[in-house]
């Protein structure tokens, strides 16, 4: 338990990190002189980083245990924020947002890769989303104790703490963590990960603790890494769209309610998740073959109760808004079951790799907002028509378009009249690719806020 506790505060100071800038907005744009839409450059870079450091940093783990990478991350983590503190110009900002965001990839695959390696079988369901919730509260620590700081104490020394806590916990992993318990002349390893498909209702095999070379290749050929990919992906994206960027606009402008009562239902969320993460855990551990039910039933559940709020042409009583808040939150901790299928499909000398590799599902159900030029909508040139097949990669967003088909990812083939170019209906100069206008209603109300460039409600661009 000590092992996983030092390597969970280095995870908390992970998320701080993480959400340090989200709270110091105005303080940045201040001190490198820039407006609010060149300001989300720091958060495309670090999420951009750290969507593609988790494959590599998962081999990495693989190779060299939990103990020495979140180490390093902790450093790197350190050093970005030093910088930051110290730098007054744009790139090299830019350039140490990065270096938190590598900073920020390594925490949380290798507290889970700490998990199995310290703990029976029965119990790691549990202590995964245990480790989700508890490192959450790294929001908190940004939103209070920082933000105080911040404010008190001004921009150099409030980012220089969060480098020197950085250091610290670092220290605390390198004396504290090891990658797995000493085995005992006679005893089995306790490193141990299930066999596949079996779950936990199957006494786990020893694994020799030795490091192993681990191509990509394997891991991609493994179905469980795909299932736990997509798991991870198709659980999580509604909540991420709802949460990060149209939840308030929504309940706002779309369905009437109150900023206050919007509010709310955000802080429903936050208590639901506390107690529907260990309930989903303690589900898996006692039915660890049933664990795709739980997967499905929180999909169907979202369907469900997006259809009943999305389908009449009235706004809903807030009791049914308060089931769709409650119906989001079960369907993001049961993304976390992703995890225990790659933990139990994927031999364990992979698993590192394998939870990058999920978690980078998640990831790519983050919605993503095109970054608006001095004001404006990003454009293409008048009359240019781009075939699916050519879209780069930043123009294919997870998650279904806000009034229309859903958004296709390149090259994948479609019965769709509109998808192969022979029929694309374009729609106005700002949407991407050609894509239809969102219609009218709470969608037209939807537009950037002069002063920040989020997408709020008039009621909120009032506040």
């Amino acid at each position: 338990m000590t092992v996983w506790g030092a390597g969970l505060v280095a995870y908390v100071v992970a998320t701080t990190g993480r959400t340090s800038l989200g709270v110091a907005g105005l303080q940045a744009a201040e001190r490198f002189g820039i407006s609010a839409s060149v300001l989300s450059l720091f958060v495309v870079v670090q999420l951009a980083v750290y969507a593609a450091a988790q494959v590599p940093v998962g081999m990495v783990l693989d190779k060299v245990g939990s103990r020495k990478v979140i180490f390093t991350g902790a450093l790197i983590l350190a050093g970005g924020q030093l910088m930051l503190a110290l730098v007054d110009t744009l790139p090299l900002a830019l350039a140490a947002r990065a270096l938190v965001g590598v900073g920020d990839a390594t925490a949380f695959v290798s507290v889970l890769r700490l998990v199995p390696a310290w703990f029976p079988g029965q119990r790691v369901p549990l202590l995964t989303q245990m480790t989700g919730i508890v490192g959450q509260t790294g929001q908190i620590v940004s939103a209070v104790p920082f933000l105080a700081l911040l404010l008190g104490a001004g921009w150099t020394t409030a980012f220089a703490s969060l480098a020197a806590a950085g250091v610290f916990v670092g220290l605390v992993v390198l004396v504290v963590v090891r990658d797995h318990p000493t085995v005992r002349p006679g005893r089995r390893s306790s490193e141990s990960v299930q066999p596949v498909g079996t779950g936990a209702e199957v006494p786990a095999a020893p694994v020799p603790a030795a490091a192993t070379r681990v191509p990509i290749a394997v891991v991609l050929r493994e179905p469980g890494t795909w299932l736990g990919f997509f798991t991870h992906f198709v659980c999580l994206f509604p909540t991420n769209t709802f949460m990060l960027l149209w939840g308030v606009p929504f309940l706002t402008a779309g369905q009437g309610v109150s900023t206050a009562a919007a509010s709310s239902l955000l802080t429903l969320a936050a208590l639901t998740g506390v107690v529907t993460g260990p309930v989903t855990g303690l589900l898996q551990s006692r039915h660890p073959l049933r664990r795709s039910w739980l997967v499905l039933g929180a999909v169907a559940a979202t369907v469900v109760v997006w259809a009943t709020v999305l389908l009449p042409s009235t706004p809903r009583p807030t009791w049914q808004l308060a089931l769709l808040v409650v119906v989001l939150t079960v369907s993001a901790t049961a993304s976390n079951i992703g995890f225990d299928f790659a933990r139990t499909f994927v031999q364990p000398e992979r698993l590192g790799t394998a939870t990058g590799l999920v978690n980078v599902g998640g990831v790519r159900g983050v919605p993503r907002r095109d970054l608006p030029r001095r004001g404006g909508a990003r454009r293409r040139p008048p009359g240019r028509r781009v075939h699916p097949r050519r879209l780069p990669a930043r123009d294919v967003v997870a998650g279904p378009a806000v009034g229309g088909r859903p958004r296709r990812a390149a090259g994948v083939p479609s019965k769709h009249p509109a998808a192969d170019g022979s029929a694309r209906r374009r729609g106005p100069p700002g949407a991407r690719g050609g894509s239809p206008p969102p219609p009218s209603g709470f969608g037209s109300l939807l537009t950037p806020c002069g002063a920040c460039g989020q997408v709020r409600a008039p009621a909120d661009r009032a506040r």
